[in-house]
């Protein structure tokens, strides 16, 4: 069964175990991160600053999609831990078949309806003219690959749980050096523009989900089913679905809000598009270890609690804020001395590195506060209180849209990363103020606190 590749985290060094699961997650989120790096990079210095705009501000379009998948699949990622740290180790087989058809039949048919609407979202995000048909050609595309993308996370989420982190770090690992070829050949030599990147995008994802399936096939019989008539389970539904619902809803709500703030982002032109949407880029792969450092605090969390090691998983908490925050700290040095510097790689002219440079002198400081919340969700979403922290969230979404407009007169662009920052400090108070409450009313809920 491989158990070479799994971890128990219930035994060992918290700060070695952490390490040793989070590191492949690191790695994986920043090869995934290539398939916009390489887009952006090749369209923009290909195609220009338009095109590149054009392929940014299709990005919180697909995210909604991505969102409520990846939302799903982490609480798909805590019951597979809980169980496996419990020793059902016979029900992984049950969660993987269940979600793959169910997801893959669900996000087919969504997909199909957002290639429907495109003008229709398109025009209501206020996309600038100039940038219109390009978006709307990209995006037709990359719709496309939305399907795999879910049967992919619906594997990567049990493997995680099993302790299994190096198994989607090598699937997107060849996803990503597929993709970066393949935009070479498409848009530097085809010249199929925004489309060639958006087909490469796709061809790689479906390279991914193959890889991620045959691997999982080979190493662990437990994850090998048939396609029979008790391919889904319902009861192994039910469960997932109460862990993964909350999340999903929030990721949702959060990736429709995002809408929101695009429509506001447009509304500065589409040079303020280029470099926040560059930014962003940017942005989200300096994010990648405090991200994945979270996930990590989640499943160690969920395995503990499944194996019943309660006070063991508290202390998980307080070392993983430790190591978040060294984390942090070296981020923020980082953007806020190279930060603008990255941004002109993609091909923006020089008033957009300016405005990109001054977004991340605004937010970077705030980078410690991010990976403070990201550690108390993880260790609150390990322990099960999933309907909690989707409503933090989702609160916290609204205090960053209302500040937006509200921080408007005063900062003019420099708005979208206040808003953003000080929604983060809301965010880390929900859940230090619910952590707590908890803690001092030391009552013993079904969340384990």
């Amino acid at each position: 069964m491989a158990k070479d590749l799994t971890k128990d985290m219930t035994k060992g060094s918290i700060v070695r175990v952490l390490i040793q699961f989070s590191i492949p997650l690191i790695l994986s989120g920043l090869m995934q991160q290539l398939y916009n790096w390489a887009d952006a990079l090749i369209v923009g210095n290909i195609e220009g600053e338009s095109a590149l705009a054009a392929v940014g501000a299709t990005t919180v379009i697909t995210n909604l999609f991505i969102m409520a998948i990846t939302g799903f699949s982490s609480g798909i990622s805590i019951l597979s831990a809980r169980l496996w740290g419990s020793g059902n180790a016979g029900e992984q087989k049950k969660i993987l078949s269940s979600f793959t058809v169910v997801l893959g039949i669900i996000f087919i048919i969504l997909s199909m309806i957002g290639m429907l609407f495109i003008n229709g979202v398109l025009t209501l995000l206020k996309t600038p003219e100039d940038i219109f048909d390009i978006a709307k050609g990209y995006l037709q595309i990359i719709l496309f690959g939305i399907p795999f993308i879910a049967i992919y996370n619906v594997y990567a989420a049990v493997l995680r749980g099993i302790g299994d982190s190096k198994a989607p770090f090598y699937a997107v690992l060849v996803s990503s050096v597929s993709n970066v070829i393949l935009d070479i050949i498409f848009v530097g030599v085809f010249f199929w523009k925004a489309e060639g990147a958006a087909v490469a995008t796709v061809l790689s994802q479906i390279l991914m989900t193959m890889f991620i399936i045959c691997y999982s096939v080979k190493r662990y019989e437990i994850l090998r089913f048939r396609f029979e008539k008790s391919l889904v389970n319902t009861d192994i539904l039910k469960s997932g679905c109460s862990l993964s619902l909350p999340i999903t809803v929030q990721s949702v709500v959060s990736s429709a809000g995002n809408l929101i703030l695009q429509n506001f982002m447009n509304g500065f032109g589409t040079l303020t598009v280029a470099a926040i949407t560059t930014a962003y880029r940017v942005d989200s792969v300096i994010m990648l270890p405090v991200i994945n450092l979270g996930t990590g605090i989640a499943t160690f969390v969920a395995q503990n609690t499944g194996a019943g090691a309660h006070k063991r998983a508290r202390k998980c908490l307080f070392v993983g804020i430790g190591m978040v925050e060294v984390v942090c700290i070296c981020l923020t040095a980082v953007v806020l001395l190279f930060g603008g510097d990255i941004i002109e790689m993609f091909g923006v002219t020089e008033n957009s590195v300016i405005i990109g440079r001054e977004f991340f002198g605004a937010i970077a400081w705030f980078y410690i506060v991010y990976g403070a919340a990201m550690a108390m969700r993880g260790y609150i979403e390990g322990v099960g209180d999933v309907l909690f922290s989707g409503f933090a969230g989702i609160l916290s979404l609204g205090i960053r849209i209302g500040l937006s407009y509200t921080l408007l007169p005063f900062l003019w662009n420099m708005a979208i990363a206040y808003a953003e920052a000080l929604s983060w400090c809301f965010l880390l108070l929900l859940y230090v103020i619910r952590f707590l409450v908890k803690q001092v009313g030391g009552k013993r809920s079904l969340q384990n606190f």
